[in-house]
């Protein structure tokens, strides 16, 4: 395997692994927060969908974005299938937009977000968007078991 199917391997997994967390939840806990300045469960899983979709066009633009309009902002929360089903055609666009990069390009480019603080290579950033993710993951384990709601095994 090359570094670019590397990185394509910890998104799928890392997304696979999401999903079964995701689906764990049930209908009547997704507006389930710990406190008031969290997010909900299914506000959770939208922020990690949609920010993979702003992470793709920062990453076509080669750095942070000065507008960004999202597909999502106008949606309602409804369900994980129905957030999945929506995001779908974006993920598929990410996952083949990564498949195109050679080992030079995630050396070479550089994704400038210092506005955020910081300036990195391609393939730092790539490997950013999955940490993100399972950050993300690991947080709504932490929601199911102070639910008391039976967590999935994504240790497979």
């Amino acid at each position: 395997m090359n570094t670019t199917e590397l990185i394509l391997l910890n998104i799928k997994e890392t997304r696979r692994r999401s999903i079964k967390i995701w689906e764990a939840i049930p209908q009547n806990k997704l507006d389930w927060k710990p406190d008031e300045e969290a997010m909900t469960c299914l506000e959770m899983v939208r922020h990690v969908l949609e920010s993979e979709y702003y992470y793709h066009l920062a990453i076509k633009n080669k750095g942070s974005l000065k507008e960004f309009e999202s597909p999502f902002e106008k949606r309602p929360l409804i369900s994980v299938t129905s957030e999945l089903e929506f995001a779908e055609t974006y993920h598929q666009k990410f996952l083949e937009m990564i498949s195109t990069f050679s080992d030079e390009n995630l050396t070479d480019i550089q994704i400038d977000r210092s506005d955020v603080g910081y300036v990195r290579s391609l393939g730092d950033m790539l490997m950013r968007i999955g940490y993100h993710e399972s950050v993300h993951a690991g947080q709504l384990l932490h929601y199911l078991r102070t639910m008391e709601v039976d967590r999935p095994r994504v240790w497979d």
